[in-house]
């Protein structure tokens, strides 16, 4: 019999806040964390708008010796794992450290230090590079370095599916612990992809959004959206074995019930259009959870506000849900925190478990003008006090990516 699995600690770091708990105030309230690009100079850029965040301190987190080491994505990893592990009031111990593992999602990793190690090749030749950068830029790095710093020695690895890379790292963490091989994960997504190439690179695909007003850019599901904007942060959930958070009388935000992955196999930017990959990574989340379609409340979707996602994920929540899908409630918090890649599905599960706490509805912002292809309740601009039962978070990546988590009030 299968281990049941609940959330017992969140940690954020997003463009609508440095914490969780004001991460959570600000979605609620419908705020904004859009602006101009102030990271770099962004002058010559047809989008110079992003979802920076503000205020971080990567020294009042991490000591002086590693943050030398280490680039921004991993510093925004290591800050929300130890924020997580507060909330979670988990201690790690020498009786417990290969009970506790490590399973975080990123999809560029540390390439931060890869370009800034090629510009002093460049400029000051081979000697000058850093002995740290091969073992600092991996995509597991985090994973390592947290590890080290916390003396935990359970399962440790990345996980790497695009922008679906957060949901599908927390949906194998829980089966980690479903299956009673740790007893508790830290688990999410982080991404720092606020660099002039990686923006050099999304416009070149046609892919970002533009407006006047940069709060007003992102419109998912709106007549009128044309594309989405990066965001940068992380997101990290601690899940823990029901039984071991009943022994330690621990506070629990949600039950994880079920999660599936899949892959379009179609095409390596677009989705396909008929939804394919998306529906049946809901449709196995579904069957995991032994959830029927009129037991989900809420949908957290990937609503990247592009044209094309936002018309296929309401086709296959149509398609999956039947008659159902009307009575669903869907937002795109991505409208609010931007597009943060490896760490949007992880910080969109975080929401799925405050949604399960509190019983409140984030809203999709900038939602004006309704189109006839997306003809779902996308709970428009204000959010909403409702009970919830059971939720679900999608989320959909480049290369045919796909992932679906549930979580829920109660186990059953």
């Amino acid at each position: 019999m299968s281990e049941s699995v609940v959330v017992t600690g969140i940690g954020m770091i997003t463009p609508v806040g440095g914490d969780a708990a004001t991460t959570w105030e600000n979605l609620k309230s419908g705020r904004s964390g859009i602006g101009k690009i102030t990271r770099f100079d962004a002058s010559d850029y047809e989008y110079p708008i992003a979802g920076e965040v503000k205020n971080f301190n990567p020294a009042e987190h991490i000591d002086p010796k590693t943050l030398r080491r280490i680039d921004l994505s991993t510093a925004f990893a290591v800050a929300a794992c130890k924020e997580a592990l507060n909330d979670a009031s988990i201690e790690i111990n020498s009786e417990n450290p290969k009970s506790v593992g490590i399973i975080l999602g990123t999809g560029m990793g540390g390439a931060h230090l890869m370009i800034d190690q090629q510009r002093i090749l460049e400029e000051k030749g081979p000697r000058r590079i850093s002995p740290f950068l091969i073992s600092h830029f991996l995509p597991d790095s985090a994973t390592g370095i947290i590890a080290m710093e916390l003396g935990v020695r359970g399962p440790n690895f990345a996980v790497t599916a695009a922008c679906a890379t957060g949901g599908t790292a927390i949906g194998e963490a829980a089966e980690i612990i479903a299956r009673g091989e740790a007893e508790v994960i830290i688990t999410g997504g982080y991404e720092a992809p606020l660099r002039p190439i990686y923006y050099a690179g999304f416009s070149a695909m046609k892919a970002l959004a533009s407006h006047e007003d940069p709060t007003k850019a992102l419109r998912p599901f709106d007549a009128n959206r044309n594309g989405f904007i990066l965001g940068e942060g992380a997101g990290i959930l601690i899940l823990e074995s029901l039984t071991h958070a009943r022994e330690r009388n621990a506070q629990i935000y949600a039950h994880w019930l079920g999660s599936g992955t899949a892959n379009d196999a179609y095409d390596m930017v677009a989705a396909d259009d008929n939804g394919q990959g998306i529906g049946e990574a809901m449709e196995s989340a579904l069957n995991r959870a032994h959830r029927n379609t009129d037991q989900i409340d809420y949908i957290n979707a990937h609503g990247t506000s592009t044209p094309l996602n936002d018309r296929v994920e309401t086709s296959a929540i149509n398609r999956i849900f039947q008659s159902d899908a009307k009575k669903l409630m869907i937002s795109s918090t991505k409208s609010m925190h931007g597009h943060m890649m490896g760490a949007a599905g992880a910080v969109e599960a975080a929401i799925c478990a405050l949604v399960c706490r509190d019983g409140i509805i984030p809203p999709t912002i900038n939602y004006e003008t309704p189109d006839p292809d997306c003809d779902l309740d996308y709970v428009p601009n204000e959010s909403r006090n409702i009970k919830v039962r059971n939720v679900m978070s999608t989320s959909v990546g480049l290369g045919g990516h796909n992932s679906a988590l549930i979580f829920g009030t109660s186990e059953r």
